[in-house]
């Protein structure tokens, strides 16, 4: 049994990081089109929806613009998602020596979404750099004569141009790594982890919602007491009910998280000192109903996430990978 689970770690490792990858790709257009949407503020607002953010999207940026910042997440997903799921099986396997009640599987959640943000808080925070590029870029154009800030910490400004009406502004792609070593230059490592209290409001209530409402959903799916295997699409609808359950609920959280870690403004676009600050300025200037802004494409980007991510956890690439079949590790 011991060498059982010192297999399967490496296993549920492989896995996690397989269906981040996997997951990522299929629904990162959607998940730039939740960053725009959610940094717009009212008055600026230079798309309608979802699908009217892609449009716009492609026509300006073609369509490998709907992939600006993927790299970053395809990189750093893999981790992300290894320490994500696999964190939520070591907590649960640790609480479940006298009974897995409801609220161990919670604080299960709890310490897996504290776990995640190591790596979730960098990598939002580049993400959401490179995927504002063409929205800032499109409100440039919009309006002559503006000048653009690249603020870190909301004190000292590192880079500044100024764009006319004609000719038309050339925007300067900026690359991770380039974000990164000014963010490092100025601001330490520190500067990586900007908005981690928010990273940490959201992703730690996401992981209390879904991992034991997905644990549940799945076990209706299971065949009887004696056979617990479970289809594959029971698997991936109860990862999408879960996940799109989670993310609606923590979609507020999410908001303050992407405001937080914006370092590019646009014009009159404010700035915010803590998450108190971040969330009495966007009561006071959109109003409540701003904390829900990308929440449908949120919803659409976690559901199919997390139930591909499932699916692929459940069949045991790691296992296979490792030459062991997935239910004799899996009962582990």
């Amino acid at each position: 049994m011991a060498q059982q689970q010192q297999i399967s770690l490496p296993a549920k490792l492989i896995n996690g990081g397989v269906a981040g990858m996997v997951g990522v790709t299929c629904v990162f257009p959607i998940d730039l089109a939740k960053t725009r949407l959610q940094n717009q503020r009212s008055g600026q607002q230079l798309y309608k929806n979802m699908m009217d953010c892609l449009i716009k999207t492609v026509r300006s940026e073609g369509y490998f613009g709907m992939y600006r910042g993927a790299a970053v997440n395809l990189t750093l997903v893999t981790p992300e998602k290894a320490i994500k799921l696999a964190a939520n099986d070591f907590f649960r396997h640790q609480l479940s020596k006298d009974g897995l009640t409801v609220f161990k599987e919670m604080l299960a959640g709890c310490g897996a979404g504290m776990c995640q943000v190591i790596i979730t808080t960098p990598m939002e925070m580049l993400k959401i750099q490179l995927q504002d590029a063409g929205r800032l870029a499109a409100q440039q154009r919009l309006m002559p004569a503006m000048v653009t800030t690249l603020k870190l910490g909301g004190t000292s400004a590192v880079l500044s141009r100024s764009y006319n009406a004609n000719p038309a502004p050339q925007v300067t792609r900026v690359s991770a790594t380039q974000i990164t070593r000014e963010l490092l230059r100025t601001k330490g490592v520190t500067g990586l982890y900007k908005g981690l209290g928010a990273t940490l409001m959201r992703d730690i209530p996401f992981s209390v919602v879904y991992f034991p409402l997905f644990a549940h959903l799945h076990q209706f799916g299971q065949h009887s007491p004696e056979n617990p295997t479970v289809p594959f699409y029971w698997s991936f609808m109860s990862g999408c009910l879960a996940g799109c359950t989670a993310a609606v609920a923590v979609s507020p959280c999410d908001v303050v998280k992407t405001r937080l870690q914006s370092l590019k403004k646009g014009a009159n676009e404010e700035t915010y000192n803590g998450v108190v600050d971040c969330i009495s300025k966007i009561l006071r200037k959109e109003g409540p109903g701003a904390f829900l802004k990308g929440a449908t494409c949120r919803a659409l980007v976690i559901a199919p996430l997390f139930g591909i991510a499932q699916v692929v956890y459940f069949v045991g690439v790691g296992e296979f990978l490792l030459g062991y079949t997935p239910y004799n590790i899996y009962s582990a």
